[in-house]
């Protein structure tokens, strides 16, 4: 706030603003012709008032006006070395009261030469707004939540930001560059980081949301293949009930996968079963770890696709092979970065159908992902999950993008340990199930991934009979056509039942034929 020009001022505001411009010239006339005293020596004749009538206290009136008097006598000590008006209220300027007549008013301006000196104000500083604490793109994993990498974060950023300036970013926060992806499904540059110092994934986020050149950060979660047991099966012992359960055998007289490619993401595939030659039609390698072919992504593979001993659920598919899981013991783990890798790839090789049969938890970069491979036209299938029926929904099934699949035994009983929800669509034969293994072997493997597997293999044909149909479309029909099991309608158990790959083919009227030239 600037300096006050006087501390009071017996002047109605407007004839103050009036004469302010010409105040010059108004003293001088006053100087001249009028009657004007800055010590109480001054002589002001005998026919003119020129003082107001005071009361105690220092308050009084303006003579011939209703003007209030409010000057009060300074009574604070004398700063030393300033000059001052020797007992003198200031100036006092005796302006002509409006249509003339009568003694002038007086007005008492008081000077504030007796003030202390003050500095200028220092320059006000521009400060930058805080980033909100709930900047949206910056979300930190539950509490409690332990399905993570424990020293990586992912950050997304825009192709623009230069390397200079991303490079200064990660030495604030003491992180380190591991890998790097642009994505052509949601157009975005995602870096995989680790964290360098020992702490935990949640505060480096929050440490993160002061970065605005920085888009999103959050975890890089973890996934597991879903295959509750498997055994050996000798020589493709016992018969596939899952290809009558689903009426797979009167399904193939309409359509069989021709022309359509099935993305499995999973660990890696033994291309060289003999009930997978030449299906496998290109492999990707997310991880960069060199595995020996893994039980589980080579049974998904041979639900689906198998053309040997065991006949797949569309035999004449080819497949897209993304190992996005490392083996880790029996089982396999896989992270949100490599599945992201996996989508965007298997979108552009021109995937039709995609099978996830993992889980684990939601992942905002995931379902972003996951629709954008939807609005692209891929028809996106996965596992429930083997958790059991007390456990939340798990991911990506429970995503609003894809389609979720059950399992059932062969008394089309649940599958015990199935996750259940109202997110479940369809149900699969998904016990005791005959797949393909690795070193031209066989497995009985049970739970939900198989169960998505067969699915992956239905919507393979429901594609090569109505070639427009998405993820919507599919589900549609899977839903419209299935035997309801269980209670009546759809259910959280069952979803709206087992599939009925044949009945769901009947309702697609066949692409017209073209007449070859």
């Amino acid at each position: 706030m600037g300096r006050p020009f006087a501390r009071s001022c017996i002047l109605p505001l407007a004839a103050v603003t009036a004469t302010a411009a010409s105040f010059a010239l108004v003293a001088e006339g006053f100087a001249q012709g009028m009657t004007m005293r800055t010590s109480p020596g001054l002589s002001r004749g005998p026919s003119m008032n020129m003082g107001p009538t005071r009361i105690p206290g220092g308050i009084g009136r303006i003579p011939n006006t209703h003007i209030p008097n409010t000057h009060i006598p300074d009574t604070r000590p004398r700063i030393p070395g300033r000059p001052r008006f020797p007992g003198g209220p200031g100036i006092i300027i005796a302006i002509p009261p409006a249509g003339g007549g009568g003694p002038p008013p007086t007005v008492i301006l008081d000077d504030d030469d007796d003030l202390p000196p003050r500095r200028p104000p220092p320059p006000r500083k521009t400060r930058q707004a805080a980033p909100s604490p709930n900047r949206p793109g910056f979300i930190v994993p539950p509490p409690g939540e332990r399905r993570l990498v424990p020293n990586e974060v992912l950050v997304t950023t825009s192709a623009s930001l230069s390397p200079q300036a991303f490079d200064a970013i990660l030495r604030r926060h003491r992180l380190t560059r591991l890998d790097t992806q642009d994505f052509a499904l949601t157009g975005r540059r995602v870096h995989r980081l680790r964290i360098d110092a020992s702490r935990s994934v949640s505060a480096v986020i929050n440490g993160l949301r002061g970065e605005t050149q920085l888009d999103r950060a959050g975890a890089n979660f973890q996934y597991a293949l879903l295959q509750a047991g498997a055994a050996a099966a000798g020589d493709a012992a016992g018969d596939q009930y899952a290809l009558a359960k689903l009426r797979l055998t009167e399904a193939h007289a309409l359509a069989r996968g021709n022309d359509v490619l099935v993305a499995v993401i999973d660990s890696m595939i033994d291309r060289d079963h003999p009930d997978l030659a030449g299906v496998v039609a290109d492999s990707f390698n997310a991880t960069g770890a060199e595995d020996k072919p893994h039980a589980h992504g080579t049974g998904m593979a041979g639900a689906i696709a198998s053309q040997g001993r065991l006949t797949g659920a569309a035999p004449a598919v080819r497949i897209l092979a993304a190992k996005a899981f490392g083996v880790a013991g029996k089982g396999g783990e896989g992270t949100t970065f490599h599945i992201l890798k996996s989508l965007d790839w298997a979108a552009a090789k021109g995937a039709r159908v995609i099978n996830m049969s993992f889980a684990g938890p939601a992942d905002p970069e995931l379902r972003d992902m996951l629709a954008a491979a939807r609005r692209k036209g891929v028809v996106l299938v996965a596992a429930a999950g083997n958790a059991g029926p007390k456990s939340p929904p798990l991911y990506p099934a429970a995503d609003a993008n894809v389609i979720a699949v059950t399992a059932t035994d062969s008394q089309d009983r649940v599958f015990a340990r199935a996750v259940r929800g109202k997110h479940i669509a369809v149900a699969a034969p998904g016990v005791d199930i005959l797949v393909s293994a690795p070193e031209a072997s066989y497995q009985l493997t049970s739970g939900t991934s198989v169960a998505a597997a067969q699915i992956s293999g239905v919507a393979a044909l429901l594609v090569e009979r109505g070639p427009k149909l998405d993820t919507d479309g599919v589900r549609k029909v899977l839903m419209s056509t299935a035997r309801d099991l269980g209670p009546k309608g759809p259910d959280p158990q069952y979803g709206a039942g087992l599939t009925d790959a044949y009945q769901a083919l009947m309702t697609i009227a066949p692409p017209p034929v073209t007449a070859k030239q």
